[in-house]
């Protein structure tokens, strides 16, 4: 049986004839307004549902794109130490070269040095 506003009137003066008016008052703005209605356990179970489905959701797909990021990491991780890679191959290159030079130069000069001292002698 619906309660219409005549029903609620009642009410309200029943329970300010037995607890008083500011607390009958207070009992019925405590109460929702007409026509609203109130949740149910069944209703807060559905929420509940919903809610645990759309955060298996969102854990699903952030699962998803975590696995994503650490692939791109892999890559990028690779496609770095490929470059650092080159790059110290061609800096220990350009210094072997240099160190190779520097010593052939250094015994062409002392092998030259050695035949003029042994000319002067």
């Amino acid at each position: 049986m619906a309660v219409d506003e005549r029903r609620r009137s009642q009410l309200f003066q029943a329970a300010a004839g037995a607890l008083g008016e500011e607390p009958a008052m207070s009992m019925f703005e405590l109460l929702p307004p007409d026509g609203a209605e109130l949740g149910t356990r069944q209703d807060l179970r559905e929420t509940e549902h919903r809610l645990e489905s759309r955060i298996d959701q969102l854990d699903t797909q952030l699962t998803g794109r975590i696995d994503q990021l650490e692939v791109r990491m892999d890559a990028l991780r690779e496609e770095l130490l490929a470059a650092f890679r080159g790059e110290l191959v061609s800096a220990v290159s350009g210094q072997t070269r240099a160190v190779i030079v520097a010593t052939a130069t250094a015994v062409f000069g002392l092998g030259g040095l050695a035949v003029s001292l042994a000319q002067l002698l």
